[in-house]
């Protein structure tokens, strides 16, 4: 199924051009700080999307290995990119809010579980949980700030 979505005020909007997989939670500090709580997002591929509004898009480097992009008029969360060299670098996570249609799309993965706050939990098992140390391996050892 092909997905489109926005950001708040539409002032950027785009097209989903390549398949997606993993769909997700973050439980991060940086993630809540970004989101406001926790980040549900989709892993879309370097060059998945088809931007319209791009100029309305900035981005803030948040660690060592990824930038945080929105929507510099409304301030929505619009994705998360990764920058670091290795075979994630370019993916995007999507945030679901931002989807017309989730509809189609399966809940598989939690990371930084081991920092999900305990006044929230998600229904049903089947997921993928990562701890804190398990996500910073997997980018080569280095710690955000």
């Amino acid at each position: 199924m092909p997905h489109s979505g926005s950001c708040m005020c539409g002032a950027v909007s785009f097209n989903v051009t390549a398949p997606l997989s993993e769909t997700g939670a973050c439980h991060c500090g940086m993630c809540r700080k970004w989101s406001g709580g926790v980040f549900m997002s989709v892993a879309v591929p370097e060059g998945g999307l088809d931007i319209k509004g791009a100029e309305n898009l900035t981005a803030y480097a948040s660690s060592p290995w990824a930038e945080r992009v929105f929507c510099k008029l409304c301030g929505s969360s619009v994705f998360y990119r990764v920058t670091a060299d290795g075979p994630m670098k370019g993916e995007m996570h999507v945030g679901l809010g931002t989807l017309d249609d989730v509809s189609d799309l399966t809940f598989n993965s939690e990371i930084y579980i081991d920092r999900k706050p305990e006044a929230y939990a998600f229904a049903g098992e089947g997921r993928t949980l990562m701890t804190e140390a398990q996500v910073v391996d997997l980018f080569g050892g280095v710690v955000p700030d």
